[in-house]
């Protein structure tokens, strides 16, 4: 589990790296990586890059800190995540330094990236959008690296409401309501909506109206040993039962009150029931009430017919899901290598335009009469001169035939290459992923076993047969 926080950066950013980066913290060092800089220089890089753009905003740089659960993630795996988040997020145009801290009782990484990126030499936009797009990407490697996360399963960190209530023991209230609000929403009847409650996996007692009826109607989830009561005290003044029965009677007034006298019909939702998941009727709840498991049937046969309606047959399904997984698995593989290509142009590029902005102070330090003095005046240029020619020669690019507009147009077809591929991906991932729910709900309605179904596999053509 990782929670992240990012503020940005409008003072010195040289002190804020010169923290992170402090020995002490960093396993003297070797926990720190950068990507368009050095950790030494990256403060001239970051002014060179923001002197690149037109956008007035007093932002040098921002500050993102990832911070791990104790004894769940280690050093060198901390550092790791940090970089494929920074690399992830940034998409290769930013200049960023990642350093991770061993000092506190948390294992935690920082990123400093700089405001501007250097291709196209746009401000970097800090919103609410952008701040979940950093959650959601941290949570997707927690998940990869099999550490947990704030909501499984969702894309979604919690509010701070959430969480305080989780910590107090009462998340499953809210859930239950939300429940309940629903089951008004959609039942006609109060004895609809009861049952519609039973369905969502809760057991319920005290529901009944008369003399020998109990006070309360009570609520208990399959994973909680007691029962809570539909009071005003426990759950509100809207979840009693008599409550619930009135808000339902309402929901038909308020229908009746809003009938024309020539109501235009409209045409009746359709359920895309092969979108669902079989329901597991073996499960306590369905073996003890038999008009659970009725209603559990019914939606079984729905869903296995809408499956089989869109599927032809078996071998056919089969067939599309290998295609499909065959079209995602090549497309993240080109996607995978088009992000390394892109994060090495970026690099390129930036290297290009650093060494042709400062050649000349290069040249005129050459032919300078009085070389110290020239080197106090213009040591800054100078310094990101030499740091750009170094780091292209190591890419084995030639500095003497440098065309930055070149670079430039290369990388934004790169860049068009690898959005194509990442829509692909996701898309055949997705169709992939439906039609494997769809084959498993047949499998499991039809009650085949492995062996029956390698058997199939083994005699393809008895296998297309219709079911």
């Amino acid at each position: 589990m990782a929670y992240t926080k990012i503020h940005a950066i409008t003072a010195t950013v040289s002190k804020a790296v010169d923290y992170i980066c402090n020995p002490a913290k960093t396993d003297e060092g070797i926990l720190i990586s950068s990507y368009g800089c050095s950790p030494e220089t990256a403060a001239y890089d970051f002014k060179f890059a923001l002197s690149k753009t037109s956008q007035s905003d007093p932002n040098k740089a921002y500050h993102l800190i990832q911070s791990f659960l104790p004894g769940e993630v280690s050093y060198k795996e901390a550092h790791l995540i940090g970089v494929e988040l920074a690399d992830r997020l940034l998409e290769g145009k930013y200049s960023y330094v990642v350093s991770t801290h061993i000092d506190k009782g948390h294992v935690h990484n920082h990123v400093i990236f700089c405001a501007a990126d250097n291709v196209n030499h746009q401000k970097y936009h800090d919103c609410k959008k952008s701040y979940y797009n950093i959650r959601s990407l941290s949570d997707d490697l927690c998940r990869e690296h099999k550490l947990s996360v704030i909501t499984p399963g969702e894309k979604r960190g919690k509010t701070y409401k959430e969480w305080q209530a989780g910590k107090n023991g009462s998340a499953w209230k809210e859930q239950l309501k939300s429940d309940i609000d629903e089951a008004i929403k959609t039942a006609a009847t109060y004895e609809d909506c009861i049952e519609l409650i039973r369905a969502k996996g809760y057991e319920i007692k005290g529901e009944d109206f008369g003399e020998k009826a109990h006070k309360f109607i009570s609520f208990r989830p399959l994973d909680r040993e007691r029962f809570t009561h539909g009071s005003a005290k426990s759950l509100g003044a809207e979840y009693t039962k008599e409550r619930i029965k009135e808000r339902i009677g309402e929901k038909a007034l308020a229908k009746d009150k809003k009938r024309v006298p020539f109501p235009t019909r409209k045409k009746p939702i359709v359920k895309d029931y092969s979108k669902k998941n079989l329901i597991d009727t073996t499960e306590e709840k369905f073996v003890n009430s038999p008009g659970l498991k009725h209603w559990a049937d019914i939606q079984n046969l729905k869903i296995a017919a809408a499956s089989y309606s869109q599927a032809g047959s078996i071998s056919e399904l089969e067939e599309q899901i290998a295609a499909k997984s065959t079209l995602a698995k090549t497309a993240r593989t080109n996607l995978v290598e088009t992000e390394h290509q892109l994060k090495d142009l970026g690099q390129i590029l930036k290297y290009a335009e650093q060494y042709k902005s400062n050649r000349i102070y290069h040249i005129r330090y050459q032919k300078s009469k009085d070389k110290d003095r020239y080197l106090r005046q213009h040591e800054t240029e100078l310094l990101l001169h030499d740091g750009a020619e170094n780091m292209l020669k190591r890419f084995g690019i030639d500095t003497r035939n440098l065309n930055v507009e070149k670079l430039r147009n290369d990388y934004n077809v790169l860049y068009s290459k690898k959005e194509i591929l990442r829509k692909t991906c996701q898309s055949a991932e997705k169709d992939a992923a439906a039609l494997t729910r769809k084959l498993d709900n047949l499998n499991q309605y039809l009650d085949r076993t492995p062996a029956q179904q390698e058997t199939a596999d083994r005699k393809p053509d008895k296998s297309r047969q219709s079911l």
